[in-house]
């Protein structure tokens, strides 16, 4: 079950733009970081069930932060959200271990769907 979301992007109006598409009635406690160095770290301190993640950050990129996350948590559950939508960066992110990959800017629709599709996914992983 879904309780704890991180939103990991450099963008201040990206957080906020995403944390208003996630579905509010499910109370969901939600954290954020602004690079992804500290998007590591943000994960290492919360431990959240599902973190949405950008591609394109300063300090350490997400590519980068999705490999150390999954490093230290073989399970952890990423989702990328990114206007990077070039088959490449999709493909890579899938590589290195994103759940999956929704386009910005997002939609509410978007953001459900892949919510539900990831507390599917951990439900399946038991």
């Amino acid at each position: 079950m879904i309780k704890k979301i991180l939103i990991i992007d450099d963008s201040s109006i990206s957080i906020k733009i995403m944390k208003s598409c996630i579905p509010k009635d499910k109370d969901y406690e939600l954290f954020d970081a602004v690079d992804g160095q500290r998007g590591v770290e943000k994960y290492k301190e919360v431990n959240p069930d599902l973190t949405f993640m950008d591609l394109t950050m300063p300090v350490m990129d997400g590519f980068q932060a999705l490999a150390e996350i999954l490093k230290f948590d073989q399970s952890a559950m990423v989702i990328v959200c990114t206007a990077d939508v070039q088959i490449k960066a999709i493909a890579k992110a899938h590589d290195l271990g994103a759940f999956s990959v929704v386009k910005k800017p997002p939609a509410k629709e978007s953001i459900a769907a892949a919510i539900k599709e990831a507390e599917l996914a951990l439900t399946e992983r038991g």
